[in-house]
């Protein structure tokens, strides 16, 4: 999450600013990088590169969370781009914007300090969401043996193994699957408190 956002938020942000040239440029690199199918690259990269990347683990994570990371980054970050680029699109028009630009602000400060403390609350609602989409598709790759592989312990390997103990064991299916539905639950809950809260036309 933190690295589709960072990458998100600084893309989007040239874009709606500058527009022109620039934008044109990432709007057709967003539109590739939507288009491409994210599932099949994950696959072609678990059959050629996988048992190499995923022993890169910094001495911290576990085996395949690496891997993991930089896939979800490289076809999660248009979303969160698409989004700042629209509210930068609007917010650079104001009358503060201008001001700053008669004063003599330079592009980089105006976006840091003028444009960027207006994104924070898209910023911190899209996060929360985007963070139970990838939980379930941590699970979802797992439960096929493409994410995190045993013995590392993942909540969608624990779905996958968990049926070949059902007779004797069964609420080793339960456990997992409530895990991920209540994790996805609260964070959507939360992602739509928060948007309600920072929308101005909820307190009406």
């Amino acid at each position: 999450m933190i690295g589709v956002m960072s990458i998100g938020v600084v893309v989007g942000t040239v874009a709606g600013y500058y527009r022109g040239a620039a934008d044109t440029v990432i709007s057709r690199v967003i539109d590739v990088t939507m288009a491409f199918p994210g599932t099949l690259f994950i696959v072609a990269l678990s059959a050629t590169a996988g048992d190499r990347l995923n022993d890169i683990t910094f001495g911290v994570f576990a085996p395949g969370v690496v891997t993991l990371v930089l896939v979800f980054t490289l076809f999660g970050w248009f979303f969160p781009a698409r989004i700042v680029r629209a509210q930068v699109l609007s917010l650079r028009e104001k009358e503060f914007v201008e001001a700053a630009r008669m004063i003599g602000a330079s592009d980089a400060r105006i976006m840091r300090s003028h444009l960027l403390p207006y994104l924070v609350a898209p910023i911190i609602v899209y996060s929360t969401l985007i963070v139970a989409g990838y939980v379930i598709l941590e699970a979802s790759l797992s439960f096929i043996n493409l994410g995190i592989k045993l013995p590392t312990a993942s909540w969608g390997n624990l779905l996958a193994t968990a049926p070949e103990y059902y007779t004797s064991q069964p609420w080793l299916m339960l456990w997992p699957g409530l895990a991920v539905l209540l994790t996805t639950l609260a964070f959507n809950l939360l992602g739509d408190g928060l948007r309600d809260a920072f929308d101005p036309r909820s307190s009406h």
